[in-house]
């Protein structure tokens, strides 16, 4: 068993110190735990307080425009239990209420309609001047540059996925602006682990996380579950489920009727990218094959890299 971090050890004092304040007992008979512990986040709870120390290189500034307006939009967002972070060994921390967060033993259960309600939502909401540009591009490009790294020289299906990479246009890989007409407030990475109920546990659904929060290009936020059903991996109906109740919500990114695919083309082209890059990298490092599922994103990269762009997503449907 590893031993905790420094930082993973303060992180989980100062969760505790946060849910009981000034009375903190000295045997403590609440829940606590660690949530996740990651290079690019470590999260830890304690009773109904969850401390999360965020990913190296966060920028004060931006993180605070983030907490900001996630605090501005309580009903779309999990509000922040704090409004500015606190410097820890190096990284940024900030305290949140906890959530009930999706059943990933349940599938049937997934709220599509709720994340989709909520998608809507975010994207008609004003988007204040002051925040920075959502990272969906840059963690696709991050991604990227780690397959780049890690894998190259020593894995057949490195080579699909860059085809395909080298598909996407400039903006899409985070080696150019957004489109000028971007001005859109989006989540940057919306997947089902990014629903919690609050008040937990059987409280209305509400976003979480809130690191790659920012002003971009909707269709984005609605690109993971496009791809994941273009490349077979979602079934049709709970992918007609999320884009009816995105429409029914006057959801931006999308036409309210007709076909959505040439909003959605590039988007779920480059999360495709971006889940296969990880996925190789990661079979690479615990030295094993690829499974089906990994198998099927990159059999989609591979026929993306064969096509002309404007056909690359819709051979995948």
């Amino acid at each position: 068993m590893t031993a905790p971090t420094p930082l993973l050890t303060e992180l989980t004092y100062r969760a505790g110190a946060r849910a009981h304040g000034a009375a903190t007992p000295a045997t403590c008979p609440c829940t606590a735990r660690t949530l996740a512990d990651r290079p690019d986040a470590t999260v830890v709870r304690h009773a109904d307080t969850v401390a999360k120390a965020h990913a190296p290189g966060t920028t004060v500034a931006e993180l605070t425009h983030r907490l900001t307006t996630a605090a501005a939009l309580p009903g779309i967002l999990l509000p922040p239990l704090t409004p500015t972070p606190l410097p820890l060994h190096d990284r940024l921390v900030t305290f949140w209420p906890y959530g009930t967060p999706v059943d990933p033993e349940d599938p049937d259960a997934a709220p599509w309609e709720a994340a989709a309600t909520l998608l809507a939502r975010i994207h008609r909401a004003p988007a204040p001047a002051t925040l920075p540009p959502m990272r969906g591009p840059a963690k696709a490009a991050h991604a990227v540059a780690t397959l780049r790294t890690s894998a190259t020289a020593r894995h057949p299906a490195t080579a699909p996925v860059l085809r395909a990479w080298a598909t996407l246009p400039p903006w899409a890989r985070a080696e150019a602006p957004m489109p000028a007409t971007a001005a859109t407030l989006c989540h940057g990475d919306l997947h089902l682990g990014q629903l919690v109920r609050h008040p937990a546990p059987d409280g209305p659904w509400r976003l979480i996380d809130v690191d790659d929060l920012g002003v971009g290009v909707p269709a984005w936020d609605l690109a993971r579950p496009a791809a994941w059903y273009a490349c077979g991996l979602l079934p049709p109906d709970e992918w007609t489920r999320f884009l009816d109740a995105y429409r029914a919500a006057d959801g931006p990114a999308v036409p309210a009727t007709g076909d959505p695919w040439p909003a959605l083309d590039v988007p779920a082209r480059a999360l495709t990218v971006q889940s296969a890059a990880r996925f190789v990298a990661k079979a690479v490092a615990q030295e094993r094959p690829l499974d089906e599922v990994e198998h099927s994103l990159v059999d989609a990269c591979d026929r993306m890299g064969s096509l002309p762009p404007q056909l690359a997503t819709s051979s995948t449907k």
